[in-house]
């Protein structure tokens, strides 16, 4: 009797755990964000200590703090090496407890962090890396991207000059997941536009001597030498390939992903003419000019925002907003990206519009020119608007989607 009497006491106690377990978990109001990127090499201007910067104003801005929500920021370098941030990711959702990870510029960073936030249902915010196969065929359901991907950057300037006139092409293609995808989604709408490309060549990333590749674009005769890079990357190619005289020589750049920071560090006499697309610019409008004046004085180097810390701060907003939703955090990375989809995005930065069933958000796309040095008013001011790119043009259609979440 005494045995029966002590095996119940011991089951309420155990049940009245479980209850205040549940009840706590249910009030669970602290979430985790790292933000993944290249803190000191080729990709640090466009991301970097500027992410961490945009993510944190994201989280001033929600409110959230006010509501009993706490809020913690880590950050982390990985080297534009997917091991590397597989294991800073990995040691950040076991041991840190860290709820989603967000920024991850490296395309091969970003599709090995991907496979490892669906293996252990957290969540990957991406807004820096460019490959359209996280939202494509290599799809999750905790992966959301954000800004802009190869697939909008190849209808937006490789459709653009095809039809232009630039009907030849040539690449010099970053050697990894990145620039192999935006060289293939490019080469298609050139095909497609009636256009050829002649042939292409590949560099190891973070290159600094361009002289080889730029000596056999030049030599292919082509009408376009596209870019098929980013960041440091780019802008030495732009520098050395004014050394040799391809522009001046007839042949034309197209640097087929191209950031502020990018212009900012070639100056308006170097990057005069380049054509290129992007999802934001500081000054389209009365709201992208007072966030941005907002954002360059928390800014570590004063700069203005790229496309990819825009779009970072908008994601972040949206996340935080589905996890208000929600009432608590519920550590399930794949029912708070559901929850996302299922809220209408609005933000400041870019409007309204959808977030689909592959992960994508619908937003536009512009087509843009470098100014003159002498058309510039000021600081900054480095953009003209050629074109305006649909949000639905933007994106792959669902109907040639290769994500197995689109039900067809």
């Amino acid at each position: 009797m005494k045995n029966l009497r002590a095996w119940r006491y011991a089951a309420l106690l155990t049940c009245a755990g479980l209850g205040f377990a549940t009840s706590a978990s249910a009030q669970d109001k602290t979430i985790k964000i790292g933000v993944l990127n290249d803190m000191s090499s080729l990709y640090a201007d466009i991301g970097g200590p500027n992410s961490v910067a945009a993510v944190k104003m994201a989280i001033e801005d929600s409110g959230m703090k006010a509501k009993g929500w706490t809020i913690d920021v880590v950050s982390g370098d990985h080297q534009n090496k997917p091991d590397v941030g597989v294991n800073i990711a990995r040691q950040w959702i076991d041991a840190d407890k860290v709820d989603a990870i967000a920024d991850t510029p490296s395309s091969g960073v970003a599709l090995a962090v991907s496979n490892l936030v669906k293996e252990k249902n957290s969540v990957l915010l991406n807004s820096g890396a460019a490959t359209a196969d996280l939202t494509g065929k290599a799809c999750t359901p905790n992966t959301i991207s954000f800004t802009y991907d190869t697939y909008m950057l190849a209808n937006g300037t490789g459709k653009a000059l095809t039809k232009a006139g630039g009907d030849t092409w040539f690449f010099l293609t970053a050697d990894y997941a990145f620039g192999h995808a935006l060289e293939r989604d490019t080469s298609n709408v050139v095909t497609a536009t009636g256009g050829k490309v002649l042939g292409g060549v590949k560099h190891p990333l973070n290159s600094s001597d361009f002289s080889s590749f730029l000596l056999q674009a030049q030599s292919s005769k082509a009408k376009i030498i596209g870019l098929a890079n980013a960041g440091g990357d780019t802008t030495n190619a732009i520098k050395q390939a004014a050394e040799f005289g391809i522009v001046s020589g007839g042949q034309k750049l197209a640097a087929l992903l191209l950031f502020i920071n990018d212009v900012h560090s070639l100056g308006l006499k170097t990057a005069q003419g380049l054509t290129f697309t992007e999802s934001f610019y500081w000054d389209l409008n009365d709201q992208t000019r007072e966030w941005s004046k907002r954002f360059q004085k928390v800014s570590p180097k004063g700069a203005m925002p790229s496309m990819t810390v825009a779009g970072l701060y908008a994601e972040i907003l949206h996340y935080l907003k589905a996890m208000d939703a929600l009432g608590s955090n519920p550590h399930d990375g794949a029912k708070v990206v559901a929850k996302m989809k299922e809220l209408p995005t609005d933000d400041p930065l870019f409007g309204k519009g959808p977030l689909r069933a592959d992960g994508r958000r619908l937003i536009p796309a512009y087509l843009f020119e470098v100014k003159k040095p002498e058309e510039s008013k000021g600081p900054w001011d480095y953009y003209k608007l050629v074109a305006t790119i649909a949000p639905e043009d933007a994106a792959k259609p669902l109907e040639a989607s290769e994500c197995p979440l689109v039900k067809k």
